[in-house]
């Protein structure tokens, strides 16, 4: 019985294409059909490739291999997500913090993969709905983070959070961030969000540049839901679910962000302490800031 793999990269960059391609080519080697995205096929330029289009291109797959950075494992995640097919990322990418592995390790993991050696982890998501009177209604998810953020550069954004069914503040923001602890190192992150370690199951909300004596970053149960509803008389504002589906918001809509029904299964391809790709990803300095003081 044959083994099936897709490829997805930034056929953009002419390395990333270079490697799909050696990638594809050793797979089909091993045995593997191989599927690449219809519109990323001319630019692989492989025979034996077997071009597949949308949302079930994932469907009867082993694995999907993203190749290139966090925004190319965003977009692989939205095919292998409801085909339940595990991820694996390989990064071509600068920081690359979802990818499991990096270019200099691209043939051990081939192998690993045709090996099966290799375990998979689920990451929690997000499901996300918006809600507003004479508009249709929104529905989406997000494995990093869903933000909803102003329209208008020059005008605040005025926002009433609720937590499971309370209100919690009114915010005049820029926007709100809300997370998994795998987005927690991406946007809420630079919003001043807590990292947290993927394996803690947990939500956060992250307001961004809140004019507020309380704006604290907030980390609550996996249980618990968040509404934001955009004031009827403040400015337009756009939902953002992993920086990749954008939505506008007219003044009075309401957001309802809780956990995802759906996981995203992450390939990993050894055992690995996430204070070790913490340290590596962000090149934190472990013999302190000022240097070894020996």
């Amino acid at each position: 019985m044959s083994r099936t793999a897709l490829l997805v990269t930034h056929t953009g960059r002419r390395r990333s294409t270079e490697h799909a391609r050696a990638v594809a080519a050793d797979l089909i080697a091993a045995g593997f059909v191989v599927r690449v995205v219809a519109e990323e096929a001319d630019d692989l330029d492989l025979p034996g490739v077997v071009p597949v289009t949308g949302p079930e291109a994932a469907e009867g797959a082993e694995i999907v291999f993203a190749l290139g950075g966090d925004g190319t494992f965003l977009r692989a995640a939205e095919l292998a997500r409801p085909a339940k097919v595990p991820l694996l990322g390989i990064n071509l990418g600068k920081v690359g913090f979802l990818a499991e592995a990096e270019i200099d390790d691209l043939d051990s993991a081939v192998r690993d993969v045709v090996g099966r050696n290799y375990t998979v982890d689920e990451r929690l998501t997000l499901d996300v709905t918006a809600e507003f009177d004479g508009g249709p209604t929104i529905e989406s998810w997000a494995l990093n983070e869903v933000s909803v953020e102003k329209g208008e550069r020059a005008q605040m954004l005025e926002l009433l959070v609720d937590v499971d069914g309370r209100p919690l503040s009114r915010y005049g923001c820029d926007g709100v961030v809300c997370a998994t602890p795998t987005g927690s190192t991406a946007y809420a992150f630079s919003g001043g969000g807590p990292v947290v370690w993927p394996e803690v199951e947990a939500l956060l909300l992250v307001p961004i540049s809140a004019h507020a004596l309380f704006s604290r970053p907030l980390v609550t149960a996996p249980t618990s839901t968040f509404s934001i509803t955009v004031d009827p008389f403040t400015t337009l504002a756009v939902l953002c679910c992993d920086g990749r589906r954008v939505y506008d918001l007219p003044p009075g809509a309401r957001v309802t962000v809780r956990r995802g029904g759906l996981p995203v299964r992450i390939v990993r391809l050894k055992a690995r302490p996430f204070t070790d790709r913490l340290v590596a990803k962000f090149d934190l300095p472990v013999h302190g800031w000022r240097g070894s003081r020996r």
